[in-house]
């Protein structure tokens, strides 16, 4: 049992995630929605406070005691949340749910009365466009309203008094007495659709079914999740956040569903991580596929073909949930998650070069290529223009995978997915008899791998490099044996494991690296690498060292199960939530740890 909130924005850790595999919304233990992205994840937010706590928009049901405490769990294996309200008064529940399989993306809030007479306060205060339209709200009928502005509107239906406090918020009180039960429903329209015809509203009877099918549909998704060990539970709620972090139209998986929440409190690497990058898609089938959830992992990788497909000239790191390409970066005026600003929508990156992404691409063909599905001759041509793509540019600098915004450096992680991408096509050509200059692939592979053993090795310490000619360690030194350049048993590898586990641990945890990225201000330890450096560590066989960095990096997760990008020296959860890549990373180490 937890106390509430004080008044001031709750901490990035304590949220909920929501999820209707198409949209995204995150409530706080006071039972305030403080960030809802519909229709689609990278949409505009309808409810923006966690951006901007003063003036950002919200959707609260909470006891109006001001003495009262909360406890919240999912419903079995969804992602359908109920949080319990223990006040003076009595007791009351509060479902949510971002109900699937609907005609329109909707919000639906169930209160239930469970002991006593509880009094409860309703706030409905809509927000578009960044904060920078306050839709106009009209009352249509006794328990339905709408709110409109610019090319966004919600329908607003509920059970519950509610009345307008302005032309912008709706506000209302209810008491719920023991086997009492009220709803709230905030549905996404197009601003068409309700004008010239006024909206209609779901009725009480309707709402409850649909609460309840979205139960049942998780339900049903995650009894679908495959790992035997101790660490089942915990891998099911990984999944059910990939799942939820999917995109169902297109297949494609959102980095976060969340945008600008801050490495630094009160600093500027705020970023927006509602996109959909090649790497992580490989790592997602990856760790899908090894729980089992192969039709997911197909239909990611069915996304990042047809996405990528075309012109290898042209491809880029990461994409739109619908395959967009333009993910221009722009601030806007909010106020920043506890003063952090600037509030970034859009990500610059997406025009870095990364060669790294050559690597995962042509990973992701192989990998389908080991389950029996070798590419047809069009997405062949295709792949073959993108590793004569990597051909051409593997002897040049770039931004690496973690998207450094300084010069352009050669990363050795960069280097050896561009050896990945030869390895894995020359193996593909020669299995499948398909057209290819193989030998001339060959050639360029050895050529890559001479030079990552030459200037990417330190031989004073016998580790790998971040870099060519650096002194500095990464953590994504630990991926190097996922596309078999090195074995993890390799004396290398052990060295440089053992290294970065020295050089980069921070409280218990990993950073990504300590060199100067040239952007002010810090960064918090990172847990997928804290993850990485687990699953290495077990399938070198030392599984004890494993399993301590594996609880370090768990014990970072929230009582619901969820992780964030990274940990500050406090433990409090830092950046967008919850991350993507720390879920996949969770899975692939317990699976490590499992085997």
């Amino acid at each position: 049992m937890a106390a509430v909130s004080d008044g001031s924005p709750p901490p990035i850790g304590e949220y909920a995630f929501l999820s209707d595999c198409q949209g995204a919304a995150l409530v706080s233990r006071d039972g305030a929605v403080d960030w809802c992205c519909m229709p689609r994840f990278d949409s505009g937010p309808v409810f923006d406070r966690l951006l901007d706590w003063e003036g950002g928009g919200c959707c609260q049901v909470r006891p109006s005691s001001g003495d009262f405490s909360s406890s919240r769990e999912y419903v079995g294996r969804s992602l359908v949340l109920a949080t319990t309200f223990d006040c003076p008064e009595g007791r009351a529940r509060v479902t949510d749910c971002l109900a699937t399989g609907g005609a329109h993306r909707e919000l639906i809030r169930l209160v239930e009365g469970l002991e006593g007479s509880v009094p409860l306060s309703v706030e409905v205060r809509p927000r578009f466009d960044y904060g920078g339209v306050r839709p106009w709200v009209r009352q249509h009928a006794p328990t339905l309203f709408s709110a409109v502005g610019g090319n966004d509107a919600l329908v607003i239906s509920s059970d519950m008094a509610l009345e307008r406090t302005s032309t912008h918020d709706l506000t209302g009180a209810v008491r719920v007495a023991a086997g009492e039960r009220r709803r709230l429903s905030v549905a996404y329209w197009r601003p068409e659709d309700i004008d010239p015809s006024p909206p209609t509203g779901p009725g009480p009877d309707a709402l409850d079914e649909r609460v309840e099918a979205t139960v049942d549909w998780w339900q049903a998704w995650g009894a679908s999740v495959a790992l035997e060990g101790p660490f089942h539970g915990e891998v099911v709620r990984s999944a059910l956040v990939l799942k939820g972090l999917t995109f169902a139209p297109t297949g494609a998986v959102v980095a976060a569903p969340t945008a600008s929440l801050p490495e630094e409190i009160g600093g500027s690497r705020n970023w927006d991580y509602r996109y959909s990058w090649i790497r992580d898609s490989q790592f997602s089938v990856r760790s899908l596929t090894e729980v089992g959830c192969t039709s997911e992992a197909d239909r990611l990788r069915g996304f990042i073909e047809r996405t990528t497909a075309g012109s290898a000239e042209s491809l880029q790191i990461m994409y739109g949930v619908g395959g967009e390409r333009r993910l221009t970066e722009v601030e806007v005026d909010l106020a920043g998650y506890r003063g952090s600003r600037p509030v970034r929508v859009g990500n610059a990156a997406a025009g870095q070069r990364q060669l790294d992404a050559f690597g995962y691409l042509v990973e992701l063909a192989w990998r389908w290529h080991e389950r029996g599905h070798s590419p047809d001759e069009e997405y062949w041509r295709f792949l073959v223009s993108v590793v004569d793509r990597a051909v051409e540019l593997w002897p040049e600098p770039d931004s690496g995978i973690w998207e450094m915004r300084c010069n352009p450096q050669h990363f050795v992680h960069s280097k050896v997915m561009c050896w990945a991408a030869l390895d894995r096509a020359v193996r593909m050509a020669r299995a499948t008899g398909s057209p290819a200059p193989v030998e001339r692939w060959a050639g360029v592979r050895d050529e890559i791998r001479a030079a990552v053993e030459r200037d990417g090795y330190d031989p004073v310490r016998g580790v790998f490099r971040q870099a060519f000619g650096s002194a500095e360690l990464d953590a994504a030194l630990l991926l190097l044996p996922t596309v078999d350049f090195v074995a993890a048993t390799d004396d290398r590898m052990v060295r440089t494991t053992d290294a970065v586990a020295a050089d980069l641990e921070d409280g218990g945890l990993v950073r990504r690296y300590r060199s100067d990225d040239q952007l002010p201000g810090t960064e918090g330890t990172f847990l997928a690498c804290t993850f990485w450096l687990a699953e290495i560590l077990a399938l070198q066989g030392r599984r004890e060292q494993a399993r301590q960095w594996f609880d370090r990096a768990r014990s970072a997760a929230n009582e619901l199960g969820l992780f964030p990008e990274e940990s500050s020296a406090s433990g409090e959860a830092l950046g967008n939530f919850p991350q993507g890549l720390t879920h996949l990373s969770h899975i692939a180490a317990a699976v490590a740890l499992c085997g």
